[in-house]
């Protein structure tokens, strides 16, 4: 009994150690979020990635709007002068010519980022219902997964039916039964208010799923659906949740404000390193 409770301790540590190591909150784990609509200065391709290499931050979840489109080639040339990854691309929800563009510029510049894709829809109101919006949901997505194979598709909660994590595991459940493996999730703590008080049982139904986390400095108050990472009084909670869990993967940091998108990125890097402080 006492060898087998010491070949426990032993993986358990091991398991401690493996998960230390590997840099979750570290700068070269962090991707920048919302920093291109969102952003008092108006910041162009070349501005943006020089911006970020001068935070050491080395990668990117790119939004965008009509505007931006014509600098999509722009934008990842610029980001490879600056050693900048392109982690994530915020995708049209339909397989449109503006996302079959995208996934041409993907193969013309030779990355492979995510596809963060976004829906929505009021509750179900029944079985029945709910049972139709999973397959009509997993039908749009499978279009989509399809097309950008091997490309990773990463569901978006933004709120709404689509927006709850158990509806977006039962979609990707659907998928994978119709062969379709490469949708994931997207997870944003802004979007996730109502999720609080069972953020750890979540986490743990999506971390099979879970491509990337975006953090946000979280608060019960309604009102408050931005804040600098610090400045919640939910952040140290939070944090320790996450790491504690031992999944892996990219972790956001956002803008998602009119402010200097600079600004708001230092604040955040400020505001995780003092957070994570014993």
């Amino acid at each position: 009994m006492n060898s087998m409770r010491a070949i426990i301790i032993l993986i358990t540590l091991a398991f401690a150690v493996s998960a230390a190591d590997f840099p979750l909150y570290e700068k070269s784990n962090l991707v920048a979020w919302c920093i291109v609509p969102f952003d008092a200065k108006k910041r162009g391709p070349a501005e943006r990635a020089a911006m970020l290499e001068a935070l050491g931050i080395k990668r990117l979840a790119y939004d965008y709007r009509a505007e931006h489109i014509a600098q999509w080639d722009d934008e990842l040339a610029a980001l490879k002068k600056h050693g900048i990854e392109l982690t994530a691309w915020w995708f049209p929800s339909t397989l449109n010519d503006e996302a079959r563009k995208a996934l041409d510029l993907f193969k013309r510049h030779g990355v492979a980022p995510q596809l963060w894709v976004s829906g929505g829809g009021g509750p179900a109101r029944n079985n029945t219902e709910q049972k139709a919006r999973i397959g009509s949901e997993a039908a749009r997505i499978a279009s989509i997964a399809r097309e950008a194979a091997p490309l990773k598709v990463a569901l978006y909660n933004h709120g709404g039916w689509f927006g709850e994590p158990e509806n977006q595991i039962a979609i990707i459940e659907r998928l994978a039964q119709d062969g379709v493996k490469n949708v994931g999730i997207v997870y944003n703590q802004h979007h996730g208010h109502e999720h609080l008080d069972r953020f750890p049982a979540l986490l743990e139904k999506m971390k099979p799923h879970l491509l990337a986390l975006n953090l946000n400095g979280m608060t019960r108050e309604r009102g408050k659906k931005i804040l600098v990472l610090g400045e919640g009084p939910l952040d140290r909670e939070l944090l320790r949740t996450i790491a504690a869990s031992g999944w892996r993967g990219p972790i956001g940091i956002l803008n998602h404000t009119n402010e200097d998108a600079e600004t708001r990125l230092r604040a955040n890097l400020e505001g995780l390193k003092k957070t994570l402080a014993p």
